[in-house]
């Protein structure tokens, strides 16, 4: 699965590649998974992905064979079990001799056994047997690694293997056809030459943070949402009172505020499902009515835009204290905020994004109606915006072309194929969340601003 149509940003570190690795990997979260991770630098992020997966985390110990005048290209790969993968091609380009194939293994395979025993101790690997296995690594060069990887655990009885990485190149897919059952990745670039230039902090992973991650992960209790908070609570706005529903993960990263439209409210499933998909990646999420029971039947309430705007932006404040530590809702103070509209409520979520200025980080609009947005509104939004249309809602698509010509931040368009206004066809909801958790997780850690991207 590849995200496409969007612009390449970095990864902060290994820890984001994680979260938005994870995010691509809720289907397969159950009792049967296992997350394997390439020690050293895949550890970070397979800690990430089995925290939102739930799931324990092993390792699978392989080392790259290098050529000898030049370490960082690989020519193969040694794993645990007497495993070895050699990339006849390279070795053939370099004109590495056997002699100095069988060195490098030798000092290789030394490496590998002090590894195994630092990591692992006396503790055996993880069962596997008859288990849904997720391999992950901090990205893919030549392959060898992660095909010597998949091999070590479908030899362990692995009955389904997910070959899952942040980023590899474009023909990722075609130089590893057939070593996994499903290959996942977050983006693949070009060009592409090395994994590090992807990341903004791409630092060596020690042996203290892959045992420290691993004991975590022994020690940690089942998934995050789990832990955290998931309540109704009622926000008193502009004299009524507006009813929601607060769920906030352990370790909640940021939260999204979701401005809903045409008239529905926090049951509504399509928004419910988004939110349910960002909150096992670590987003905390909430869900209310912009209007009251007496309020929805008319329907101009629903394009009163400085109506819907007004009490979005209050709920804002109540949940984040405007920035203050002042927060009304003291699970959420102090996270950083993230803004999701639907139909006429992404004009609201907009306006609100005006009027907080770089208190939102980060805005998505989902088949919205960002039109209805005041002229002024629009061209003072400075969070980064994504719109997100169907392909078979022409109107609409019109519309957030013209609504994102006015503003005057960063913003990207993504159209779903095949999807109509409310995405009701197979796999384009799901899509919708992807993109709208990558947005959120690349945005809501870092300080928004005219030039973010």
């Amino acid at each position: 699965m590849h995200v496409t149509g969007t612009h390449f940003t970095r990864f902060a570190d290994r820890t984001e590649a994680g979260r938005r690795l994870a995010a691509r990997l809720g289907h397969v979260a159950g009792p049967d998974a296992v997350v394997v991770a390439l020690p050293r630098g895949g550890v970070p992020v397979a800690a990430e992905v089995a925290a939102v997966l739930g799931a324990p985390l092993d390792i699978c110990v392989i080392r790259k064979l290098g050529v000898p005048y030049q370490p960082e290209l690989g020519m193969g790969a040694i794993g645990e079990d007497g495993v070895r993968v050699l990339n006849d091609q390279v070795i053939r380009f370099a004109s590495v001799t056997d002699g100095q194939l069988a060195e490098v293994e030798r000092r290789e395979r030394a490496e590998l056994a002090r590894r195994a025993r630092r990591y692992r101790g006396d503790r055996p690997p993880a069962d596997l047997r008859g288990r849904t296995v997720v391999v992950v690594d901090d990205g893919i060069a030549t392959g060898s690694t992660a095909r010597a990887a998949c091999r070590i655990v479908r030899e362990r009885g692995a009955a389904r293997v997910v070959l899952a990485v942040p980023v590899a190149p474009a023909d990722w897919a075609e130089r590893l056809d057939g070593v996994a059952d499903e290959l996942v990745c977050v983006d693949t670039p070009s060009p592409f030459h090395a994994i590090g230039e992807f990341y903004t902090d791409f630092s060596q992973t020690g042996d203290e943070e892959v045992l420290r991650l691993l004991a975590e992960a022994r020690g940690s209790a089942p998934p995050a949402a789990a832990a955290g908070v998931d309540r109704e609570l009622l926000l008193p706005v502009a004299g009524v009172r507006l009813a929601g529903r607060l769920t906030v993960p352990a370790g909640a990263r940021g939260v999204v505020v979701f401005a809903h439209g045409s008239g529905s409210g926090r049951h509504s499933p399509r928004n419910r499902y988004v939110a349910e998909y960002l909150n096992r990646t670590g987003l905390a999420t909430l869900l209310f009515d912009l209007l009251t029971e007496d309020e929805e039947p008319d329907r101009r309430n629903v394009f009163d835009v400085p109506l819907l705007g007004g009490r979005l932006t209050a709920v804002a404040r109540e949940l984040i204290g405007d920035g203050a530590g002042d927060a009304t809702v003291p699970e959420t103070g102090g996270l950083p905020l993230g803004l999701f509209g639907a139909s006429t409520g992404a004009a609201a979520a907009l306006h609100t994004a005006a009027e907080l200025g770089p208190a939102v980080r980060a805005v998505v609009s989902r088949g919205g109606r960002p039109d209805l947005a005041a002229p002024d509104a629009l061209a003072r939004v400075r969070a980064p915006t994504l719109f997100v249309v169907g392909s078979l809602d022409p109107a609409v698509l019109d519309l957030n072309r013209q609504a994102r010509s006015r503003l005057r931040c960063a913003t990207e368009l993504a159209v779903v194929p095949h999807a109509s206004h409310l995405f009701e066809e197979p796999g384009t909801l799901d899509r919708v969340a992807e993109l709208a958790s990558d947005w959120f997780l690349r945005r809501l850690p870092h300080p928004a601003g005219p030039g973010s991207t």
